[in-house]
């Protein structure tokens, strides 16, 4: 081997041991970095929203009810489903803009909970055991802008016993 290429073997020995030391050289520790800080206000949630807080009674889907036109209740009273009760939330609906007063906020309402109503008859079997009972809101509320409702279903009148004995789903 001649003595070039000896100083070019020594120079690419020396380059490879640099290259080695500086790729397994370990890095400096670093300190962690810091948690991003709380945002200054929530998140938007979509409406109907469960922490959200209504005038007039409002429900989340499965909640078990007595009502006040079918027991002895002041107002809808939420009870457990495994005990008699009169109905139970099946849905909840955002009703739509440009409703005048409380015969059009009822026909609204009745069309917008038809689908779940629809759903619980065909799950349960029985086309006319079940009726649709939203509740709905007073006309004051829906002009000052609330637009949630919840969807209920009562045993139909045309049954002997009125009430539900457990969930409908």
């Amino acid at each position: 081997m001649s003595g070039r290429q000896k100083a070019f073997l020594a120079g690419l020995v020396a380059a490879l041991a640099v290259v080695a030391a500086v790729l397994l050289w370990p890095e400096p520790k670093r300190p962690a970095a810091a948690p991003p800080p709380p945002s200054p206000s929530p998140s938007p949630t979509p409406s109907p929203s469960p922490s959200k807080t209504y005038p007039y009674p409002f429900y989340p889907p499965g909640t078990c009810l007595l009502m006040p036109w079918m027991s002895e209740v002041k107002d809808s009273t939420v009870v457990p489903c495994d005990q008699p009760h009169d109905a139970e939330t099946t849905a909840n609906v955002v009703m739509p803009d440009g409703l005048a007063d409380d015969r059009s906020i009822n026909k609204a309402l009745l069309e917008l909970c038809a689908p779940s109503l629809r759903g619980v008859q065909k799950q349960q079997g029985g086309l006319d055991l079940y009726n649709n009972s939203p509740i709905v809101p007073l006309t004051k509320y829906y002009q000052q802008g609330y637009r949630d409702a919840s969807c209920t279903v009562t045993v139909s009148n045309q049954q002997r016993d009125r009430k539900l004995t457990g969930p409908l789903r």
